[in-house]
Order: C-alpha cells, then sequence, then structure tokens
C-alpha cells in the first residue's frame, strides 16, 4: 500500500493497483453527485415518513454515494470498474423498496442490464490489459499502436462492446429498457438520484474508457466511431418520441432521461472540443433539470395520489411552488434561453457543425431540434393544464394542498440553479473547456 500526495494504491494483484487519484473530470462529476445526493436526501426525509422500510432504504442510498464516489474517484480502470459493479449491487434495494410485483420484475431487469452491460465492460479491461501500456487514466489514453497491430479490428468491436455495456446505465439503445421499469416502482429521491446522477455514471465510464484508456485519435473515422454518433442521435429521438406517449409521469420522465443523457453523450460521441464541452454541461444542467421534475413527480404522489399527467390539470391551484419548479425546469430541458440548457445544446449543435462527417454535421442539430420540440410537448403540455384548465373545471372545489419545506426546498434550489446556471454560466463554462482542452 502507498500513498503520495493525493494519490493512494495498493495492489489487487501483481500488476493491477486499487488505485484512487481524483482529477478535474472525476471531481466534477463527484461534486455533482454529492450535491444531488444531499438534495435528495433532505427531499426523503418527508417522503419516506409515508414508506416502510425507511432504514434499510436510507443504508443503501448511502452506499450508494460510497459506490459512486469510489467510481469518480478512481485512478485506473479496473478500480472504476470494481466500484461501477458495487454501484449495481447496492442501487438495487432502492428499485426492490416496494417489494410488489412490478418492483420485482423492475429489480430482476435492473440487475441483468446492470450486470450484462458491465459484464460487456469486462472484455474492455482483458483488452486494455493486453495492448494499453497502463491501465491507469491518462488523457489521450495509452494504447500501444505498434503491439496492437494487425488486430486492429477486434479492438474496434471490443469498443463498441464497451460503449453499449456501460451505455446500459446510461439509458443508450438498445439497453435502454430498465429506466422505465425502475422508476415508476422506486421512491421517488431514488429514481430522482438513478435518473439525475446513477445514469452519469455509465457516462463516466464511457468517457474515462474512450478518452483515457483507448484513446480517441485511434477512433476518429472508423466504424465504431459511426456507430457511437448514430446509436447517440437515434436514443434522442427516440427517448422523446416515447416520453411524448407515456401518461405515467414518473415513466414519463424515465423516457426523457433516456434521450436527454444521450444528448451528453452525443457530445463526448463527436470527438472534438466543443462538442466535448457540451456533453459536459448539458451532465450538469440535466442532473439539476430531472432531480427537480422527479422530485416535484414525488410531492403530487406524496400529497395527492396522483400519477398520470393528465392528473395534473389544475395543480397549480393546489400545489402552485412545485408547478412552478416544474415549469422552470421543463423550460431547462427544452433549452428555452437563458436556462442551463440552452448553451449545453447550443455547444453540442456547434461540435456537431463542426465535424467533418457531412451527414452529422447537419442532422446532428436537426435531431437536437426535433427533440427540443417533443420535449417541449411531453413537458411543457402538463405545465399549461396545470394553470389553464379551461372554463369547464370545477374551481370552488380545488383545496390547496400545504408542502413540507424538506420537500420545496430542494425542488427550490434545482429549479432555479438549472435557471441561474445559464444566466452566470462562466465559471461552469470555464471548467468544461479546461477538461475539453485537456483532452482533445
Amino acid at each position: 500500500m502507498t500513498m503520495k500526495g493525493m494519490d493512494w494504491e495498493m495492489y489487487l494483484i501483481k500488476d493491477i493497483p486499487i488505485m484512487f487519484r481524483p482529477d478535474a473530470l472525476g471531481m466534477l462529476f463527484f461534486i455533482l453527485t454529492a450535491l444531488m445526493w444531499v438534495m435528495n436526501l433532505i427531499f426523503s426525509i418527508e417522503y419516506m415518513n409515508k414508506e416502510k422500510h425507511k432504514l434499510r432504504y436510507y443504508c443503501f442510498y448511502t452506499l450508494s454515494l460510497l459506490s459512486m464516489t469510489g467510481i469518480c474517484m478512481a485512478g485506473n480502470l479496473i478500480t472504476m470498474y470494481m466500484f461501477y459493479e458495487l454501484m449495481a449491487v447496492v442501487t438495487l434495494p432502492l428499485v426492490l423498496h416496494e417489494q410488489s410485483r412490478e418492483a420485482i420484475e423492475a429489480g430482476k431487469k435492473y440487475i441483468f442490464y446492470s450486470m450484462g452491460g458491465a459484464f460487456m465492460g469486462l472484455a474492455g479491461f482483458f483488452f486494455a490489459y493486453y495492448y494499453c501500456n497502463t491501465l491507469d487514466f491518462i488523457p489521450g489514453g495509452g494504447l500501444n499502436v505498434s503491439k496492437l497491430a494487425g488486430n486492429e479490428k477486434a479492438m474496434y468491436v471490443v469498443v463498441l462492446l464497451v460503449i453499449i455495456g456501460f451505455g446500459s446505465k446510461a439509458g443508450l439503445f438498445p439497453l435502454h429498457g430498465w429506466l422505465p421499469s425502475a422508476h415508476p416502482v422506486a421512491p421517488s429521491p431514488a429514481s430522482a438520484f438513478l435518473s439525475g446522477n446513477i445514469t452519469k455514471m455509465g457516462v463516466f465510464a464511457i468517457v474515462r474508457y474512450l478518452y483515457y484508456i483507448v484513446g480517441v485519435d485511434f477512433l476518429r473515422g472508423s466504424f465504431v466511431h459511426y456507430i457511437f454518433i448514430g446509436l447517440t442521435m437515434f436514443t434522442i429521438i427516440m427517448g422523446s418520441m416515447m416520453a411524448y406517449k407515456e401518461q405515467n409521469m414518473k415513466k414519463r420522465l424515465a423516457y426523457s432521461t433516456v434521450s436527454q443523457v444521450s444528448y451528453a453523450l452525443f457530445g463526448f460521441a463527436l470527438f472534438n472540443r466543443i462538442g466535448f464541452t457540451g456533453g459536459i454541461l448539458h451532465v450538469i444542467f440535466h442532473s439539476f433539470a430531472k432531480n427537480a421534475l422527479f422530485e416535484v413527480a414525488g410531492a403530487v404522489i406524496h400529497n395527492t395520489g396522483l400519477k398520470k399527467c393528465s392528473d395534473y390539470k389544475n395543480l397549480s391551484r393546489k400545489m402552485p411552488v412545485s408547478m412552478w419548479c416544474f415549469t422552470l425546469a421543463s423550460l431547462t430541458l427544452v433549452g428555452i434561453p437563458p436556462t442551463s440548457a440552452f448553451l449545453s445544446k447550443w455547444y453540442l449543435a456547434q461540435g456537431a457543425l463542426d465535424l467533418e462527417i457531412r451527414v452529422v454535421s447537419w442532422l446532428g442539430p436537426v435531431f437536437l431540434i426535433i427533440s427540443a420540440l417533443l420535449t417541449a410537448g411531453y413537458l411543457l403540455s402538463i405545465s399549461l393544464k396545470a394553470f389553464f384548465p379551461g372554463d369547464e373545471y370545477d374551481y370552488p372545489s380545488v383545496e390547496k394542498r400545504k408542502i413540507s419545506i424538506y420537500m420545496l426546498l430542494p425542488m427550490l434550489l434545482l429549479s432555479a440553479g438549472a435557471v441561474v446556471m445559464g444566466i452566470f454560466a462562466e465559471p461552469i463554462l470555464r471548467i468544461a473547456k479546461l477538461i475539453a482542452g485537456s483532452l482533445l
């Protein structure tokens, strides 16, 4: 066991150390994760009063932060992979919490997708151990091109498996099916954390492998590059369309996550600075907005029992602050200026236009615009019905619901943050550009 500066390592076996080495990317993901964990913990204080097995919930909710901290702080591939597997195990009880038939089925799907995706990522570990100079995370990667000579196609296939495997946690097609199953049955604060942050660990793992192990110079222009971009673009549209037709609120938000997280993956798949910057920004901004949306949905369920989108009609009179939070977060995900996601989508579109792949350079921005219109359709339509239910609605029968400060505070902070970060974006933008510049 050795320690040097902020680094810490011990050897699992010879030549394979368990290593923690914080860097700018890891610290950014860790701070975001810890902040959202605290917000949902505060929300849980009131929400879990009506739930059973509270001690079990808080225990595994705490372990989820531990596992994600390990992923963010890992200094090499094996360390990240160990904590990635741990995350799947300790977050499973959050999905199974209700212990209903639906929860058990969703838990089975969740662990199957999580473990199956992680095993695909394990193939990348074996190839990296043999063909890379080191398993440590090094900007630009450590692929030994001379040693790989003659086996490039095999490496491309393995990298594609890694993208799909780790992409399962991020909701990337074709392994996205666990999200719409797991989110409706999990407690709402757990759903918020699953959607807003645990999915980001899949994004983080992909970025680590592509940019810090293999190196994007090896992948740029290959069939893996084209397929990766194609999968993200397809997932963006597919998730938005599925969200548009879904009537269960939490399930609609789950499909929205499938789409929105792939915005960030799209930026990272472009392999240029502008796109990478947009990807980093969208990871942050989506986390704020989506946690706020799930918390609003949780507050509605907790106080009224309403679960369908159609039930939100005239809800602004019962829960005005909650619906304003919902509307601000929705405007952010649509990308309406000056909200924060407008900035991230601007960089994503600019990154696509800067790409030398002609089809993507014009089709990428078109897909982003179409998805934004669909997002407006499945989110802002709810706000319109909540604030303007129509003359035929029975207004006198509406009773205003009192919301606990433990629920209101996180919703207010997250929804306000989603908007304010777009106005005062310079510090976050500077960090994102710094990380992108160190890699590309």
